[in-house]
């Protein structure tokens, strides 16, 4: 299996992203993409403060990856986060995931995400026009 665990303090890009997990060899492939909200919960968000205990999230995230290829028959997993202040509409992290079946794909993504927002140590802070708050990780 193909995995591409990485954290950047850059932009995420979805075209690169899918290029590395698409293969003629698998049928499903599936693509979360997390993006910064303008509004929560009726306030406007200025930005999101994302901050990591790198090491520690990149081998967590690595776990993560082999859990799910222990559940399903996986082909490529790659998970990308952003670390580092980031505005409206720019993208904060990307899952994805191929596999010869679509089923083992979506399953396998849904409990990427879900897992990594639960476990790893990636913190986010949502800065609003009227104050700021850390945000927990569970959804």
């Amino acid at each position: 299996m193909v995995t591409d665990i990485q954290i950047w303090n850059k932009p995420l890009d979805v075209a690169t992203c899918a290029g590395l997990v698409i293969s003629p060899d698998s049928g499903g492939t599936d693509m979360f993409v997390g993006t910064v909200r303008n509004a929560t919960k009726g306030r406007v968000v200025l930005r999101l403060e994302f901050e990591a205990y790198e090491t520690m999230a990149l081998s967590e995230m690595q776990k993560l990856a082999a859990a799910a290829a222990g559940l399903w028959p996986l082909h490529a997993v790659l998970m990308h986060h952003r670390v580092g202040v980031l505005l409206p509409g720019e993208i904060a992290v990307i899952i994805a995931v191929s596999a010869a079946h679509r089923d083992a794909a979506f399953a396998a993504c849904r409990y990427l995400i879900d897992t990594l927002k639960e476990t790893v140590p990636i913190w986010k802070k949502e800065v609003f026009a009227d104050g700021e708050e850390w945000v927990s990780a569970h959804p």
